[in-house]
Parts: C-alpha cells; structure tokens; sequence
C-alpha cells in the first residue's frame, strides 16, 4: 500500500487500466484529480469547450480506436451537458467511462442548493448508463475503477460513470492499487453452436447480417471466414458498415430498405445469422429463422420472435461456429457472380440528386482508411445505404439517439484515437453550430480533422417536411455566420466549395494539409430521401 490522494489513485488507477487519454473539462471539484493528472505523463489531458463534446469525443475515441473512451466533467450541469454524448455512447453499444464530480459530502441527499447540486444525479443519467456507482472513501477508489472497466469489458459495451466529492479525491488515504482487468469474453455454449451450425449446414440460401457488436468484439477475420465457407452474402446495418469491407464480394451493404433489390434478396434467405445487432431496424419476414449471436442475451429475440439464441463473444463464438461448420461440411461452390450481380442492382438505385453526385465526388476524394462520422443531415442520412467502406471501425453514426451535434465532437475522438487516418465530419449547418466552439479544441492539440458542412441555412430535413407534408415551414430557418470568417477567427484552414460535387477535390486537399479545416459546401433544399418512410400527416395540414 502506498500513501497518496484520492486524485493520484484515480490517476494511477486509470494508468493501470489503459488510459492515455481523458477527455474533459476542469472545475473546481475536480482539482484533486486535475492536478494529479498533470503530474502523470502517461495520460493526456484534452480540454474541450463545453462538457457535451467531452462524451462524444469520448465515444469517438473508442469506437474509432477499438479500446474505451474515459471522460472527466463537474457535478451537475457538468454531467448533464455531458449526457448527450453517453445518449450517443449508450445507443451505439459504445465503452465510455465518465468520472463526474460530486458536491461536497456532508451536503449529498440534504438539498441545500450547493453549486453544482443535482438530486441525485445518478438517477438522472442512469436510462443512458450501464452501471454507475459513488465513491466517498479514497481507499475505495481502485476497486471502483476496476469494477468500472471490467463492466466495459464484459457483456454489450456501454457508458458507466463514476462519482467522486471533492473531499475524496483531495484527501489522503492508504491506497492498495488494482491490476488490470482482462476479463474473459467467453463464446456460446457449445451445444447451442453445434444446433447453429446444423441449422446453417442444412440451409440452401443462408444469410447473415452484422451489426455493431462485430466492431465491438473484432470478430471482422472471423466472421468473413464464416462468410466464405457457407458462401453467403453479408448485409450490415449502419453501425455494421466494415464488418466485412465493401472491397468484397461477400459485401451486400447496407441499403436495406422496403421494396429495395437488397430487401428482396434477404427475403429469399431459408437461414439467417444475425451477428452482434438487436435486429431493430431489419423486420425479417415473421417466418425466416434467425440465429442471433449477441453477448447480451436480454436481446435474443427482443425484435424477431422464430429466434434462435447464441449467447456469447461474437468473435469467440464464430470461431468456435467456424470449426464446427467446417468440420461438417466443406466449403460451398462460389456464389460470387450471383453477389455481384446484386451489388451491381443496388449501386444502380443511388440515382437521387445531388445526394448521389455528392457522395461519389467525397468517397473519390477520401483515401480508402478514412474515418467517416455521418452526422444528421442530408448527406448523412444518403451515405448509410450508399457509402463504401474498406476497412473496420471507419464508419460511426449516432445509431438510434439521432442527435443532432454529435458529428464532429465524435470525429474529433475518433482523430484522437486514430491520428494516422484521415477523418471526415458530414454535418449540416445547424448541427455543427451546436459544438463549432470545439475547432478550438482541434487546434490547441492539434487534432486535423476535416469538417464538412453542408449548409442550407435551415434544419433542412424539418424545413422540407413541414413544407411538403405539414402545410408550411415553421421555425427551420437559419441566420448563420459566415463560415470561412469563422475558421479564420479560430485559426482554421477554411474552405468554401463552388459547387456541391467539389468536395471531393477539398477533401483530398485538406488530407494533404493535415491541419484543422473546415469545409462549407452551399447546397438548397434537398429531396427526402428515398428510403425513408413516408410521413403521414394529419389531412387537415396536407394540401
């Protein structure tokens, strides 16, 4: 045991366990730990602008990077401007640790009105957190930490936080630091894999679709093994884009949609294996059986009821799936003219303008590594269906929280944990107004991350709907300022494109600069896209 302060164990515990990176913003409850940060050279301190960039930032680095994401705000509106980054976080099965101060000991639970004072903050965040839990006593602090990542580590992946007063982290105590957790993420249960493995080796048109639970556990080499041997196409959702890159045949992408070439496909499949997804959004035909492989058996069945259970470690448990399927059969003749005839069927219905025309400009202009975080806007929305990706972990979405504002926070974590790969924002204007203070961030450390800002001057989705469908636009207007002024005040390489298919050309630039840059690209009102599901207003407000 060694003698320090509540912030050196916290430090040094959070050294022990991986960090070397803590995103987050300082504050007076929070000195304890500040300053035992700046005495740790293992860990770099980002500061961010405003405590929500401080949850994306962190949710970024981990998806980006494959590790946990680690984040330090104040109590109160510290920790409640930070939850719209673990929304983010908790929607896409993200591993992200938020420490949070806490009001002084002696006033938690009296109501007093203290600065900072939410009662009880833990129940606040607690629908977008996993587990979370409040530490008083120095002493306590390593364990807390441990049991902390060992909850990242193991089951889904998803936001914790931990809590800690002021006294505790600027008090001494004797302090007994914990080893690392390497928990185990053991596969299914042999038995339920060799019924799986059955069932997929009596099959004649198997099918799987991959979700982000692929990404989370690595399971990419694996599953594309699988893939191969049973020769059946791979359908992802958009957090599953890159489980097996679009440079393979295996690849049927993600533009699965009512009515769509990829839809009729998948609804031909006799078998399906669902790996790492809660299926929310795929809507099989009630009677295609399902094999959904997912670490978090709560999710079994949840969203298709002729569900079959593999509950397990993706990674471990395709591995195990693989041994079995090849130990009863060998590998299936190609079906790869047969995919890629397919492909060729969906790549035809990108035809929607300018959307199409911007996407293709971009994806010529971006190296094949680029890390692309698709914000909510228009040119997001197109690129979940119709943007190649190559390589793992280069494609993040909000998944279903759907916030505006998270976009380039997000891609500023993911520059972080990857800083070698080029990393591309697609924000509209009004989300990148909500954390434009964080091209600050960007240039203080030095994190070049291009942002891509189609600017409409309106909340352009909600604009065109209420024109279209609600009888007449109403608050989607925007007053915005001049964007490359902006990136001059902040010193940023800005940017403005002549006409919306030239973002390409910038992009390429701007990954050769290797600095901030912002890009604005002027575009008008753009149609809803295709696949998105009509919109059923009242008849007294349509015309």
């Amino acid at each position: 045991m060694a003698r320090m302060t509540g912030g050196e164990a916290l430090a040094k515990s959070l050294a022990r366990e991986g960090v070397r990176v803590v995103f987050g913003l300082p504050g007076v409850q929070l000195y304890g730990v500040i300053a035992a940060l700046r005495d740790d050279p293992g860990i770099r301190f980002i500061v961010t602008r405003h405590e929500q960039a401080t949850g994306y930032m962190a949710d970024g680095y981990a998806r980006a990077g494959g590790d946990f994401g680690t984040a330090l705000v104040v109590p109160g509106p510290g920790l409640l401007n930070a939850s719209a980054g673990l929304g983010t976080a908790y929607a896409a099965s993200s591993p992200v640790l938020m420490i949070a101060g806490q009001i002084p000991k002696g006033n938690i639970g009296k109501k007093v009105g203290v600065l900072h004072e939410v009662d009880d903050q833990l129940d606040a965040i607690a629908p977008v957190t996993k587990w979370r839990r409040r530490v008083l006593e120095v002493v306590d602090i390593p364990g807390a930490v441990h049991e902390a990542v060992r909850q990242l580590k193991t089951g889904r992946p998803r936001p914790v936080v931990i809590e800690l007063p002021p006294e505790t982290l600027e008090e001494e105590g004797e302090v007994q630091l914990v080893e690392p957790s390497h928990p185990a993420r053991p596969a299914a249960d042999p038995a339920d894999v060799d019924k799986a493995a059955q069932m997929l080796l009596a099959s004649t048109h198997p099918l799987i679709y991959a979700g982000g639970g692929v990404h989370a556990s690595g399971a990419h080499a694996a599953l594309a093994a699988v893939a191969e041997h049973l020769q059946a196409g791979v359908v992802q959702s958009a957090e599953g884009k890159g489980a097996v890159g679009d440079g393979s045949d295996l690849s049927l992408g993600a533009a699965l949609w009512a009515h769509g070439r990829l839809r009729e496909y998948v609804e031909r499949a006799d078998v399906i294996l669902a790996v790492g997804t809660r299926l929310a959004l795929a809507s099989f035909r009630p009677e295609q059986p399902v094999i959904q492989m997912d670490i978090d058996g709560d999710e079994v069945g949840r969203n298709h009821q002729k569900t079959f259970g593999l509950v397990g470690d993706a990674r471990a448990t395709l591995e195990r799936l693989l041994d079995r399927l090849r130990a009863g059969s060998p590998p299936r003749g190609s079906r790869r003219a047969e995919r890629e005839r397919l492909r060729a069927r969906i790549a035809a219905t990108a035809t929607q303008e300018p959307n199409a025309s911007i996407l293709k400009s971009l994806r010529a202009g971006a190296p094949e590594e680029t890390i692309v975080v698709a914000g909510m806007n228009q040119i997001g929305y197109y690129s979940r269906p119709f943007w190649p990706v190559y390589r793992p972990r280069t494609y993040l979405t909000s998944s279903y929280s759907g916030n505006l504002g998270y976009a380039y926070p997000t891609a500023l974590g993911a520059k972080v944990a990857r800083p070698d790969q080029p990393v591309v924002a697609i924000c509209g204007d009004g989300g990148f107004l909500y954390n434009s203070q964080e091209l600050a961030t960007a240039v203080q450390y030095g994190i070049n991350v291009i942002a891509l800002v189609f600017n409409d001057n309106a909340y352009g989705n909600v604009a065109r709907d209420l024109d279209e469908s609600w009888g007449g636009s109403y608050g989607a207007e925007l007053h915005n300022p001049d964007f490359m002024k902006l990136a001059e005040a902040y010193d940023v390489v800005g940017m403005r494109a002549k006409a919306p298919t030239e973002v390409g050309d910038l992009v390429r630039d701007a990954v050769e600069m290797d600095r901030p840059v912002l890009i604005e690209v002027p575009v008008g009102r753009m149609s809803r896209p295709v696949f998105f599901s009509k919109l059923r207003a009242p008849a007294k407000y349509q015309r």
